[in-house]
């Protein structure tokens, strides 16, 4: 029964590597560091999130995770990536790129985590500068999206150093922290300059 534990090893989005920051794609042998860092940024990671899945920090749900993971990056609709820090490859929080729609539209929405030890150093800033090429270059995409809470100060101005345009206001736009709340809505299109 061991081959159900086993997970179909990814057929990896590309590592994208800076002086800052590593980005690539979530593999088991993440999960150790990754749940440590989740639970000890528990309390600084619940008033910016879905509320968490009894069961979210086991190797089983991260395995299902993976496997979520697998099948976005195989029909091409989503690209996860962990953030580490390039200096030591230490993990320090995640990035998705996430309902990639293409047609007329050539568009996908923006997510990101920070693990708390490692928020307001600039690694988060750096990591979504460093995924802009991979959405406008590599999947030719037209526009990339992303949605923040408008108290959240620090993922305004993340955003806005990245090169994203403040565009919209959502009333109660996503679920996070058990309820419905309003996002500031952010876009950086294809023939936008590049941070």
């Amino acid at each position: 029964m061991e081959f159900l534990r086993s997970v179909v090893p990814f057929q990896p989005t590309p590592v994208i590597s800076t002086e800052t920051v590593t980005l690539r794609s979530p593999a088991m042998g993440d999960y150790q560091s990754w749940s440590e860092l989740r639970g000890a940024s528990r309390t600084f990671l619940t008033p910016w999130e879905p509320v968490w899945p009894v069961d979210d920090l086991t190797r089983p749900a991260f395995r299902r995770r993976l496997r979520r993971y697998q099948r976005e990056i195989q029909e091409a609709t989503g690209y996860p990536f962990l953030v580490f820090r390039s200096a030591d490859m230490a993990l320090v929080g995640g990035l998705t790129l996430s309902h990639v729609v293409r047609g007329v539209t050539q568009s996908c929405s923006l997510g990101y985590w920070m693990g708390e030890r490692f928020a307001g150093r600039g690694f988060m800033t750096a990591a979504v500068k460093a995924v802009i090429p991979f959405v406008f270059d590599t999947l030719r995409l037209h526009r990339l999206e992303a949605a923040c809470l408008p108290h959240n100060a620090a993922s305004i101005r993340l955003l806005e150093k990245a090169g994203f345009t403040r565009e919209g206001y959502a009333r109660r736009y996503l679920n996070i922290d058990g309820r419905w709340q309003d996002h500031l809505l952010f876009a950086i299109v294809s023939d936008d300059p590049r941070p």
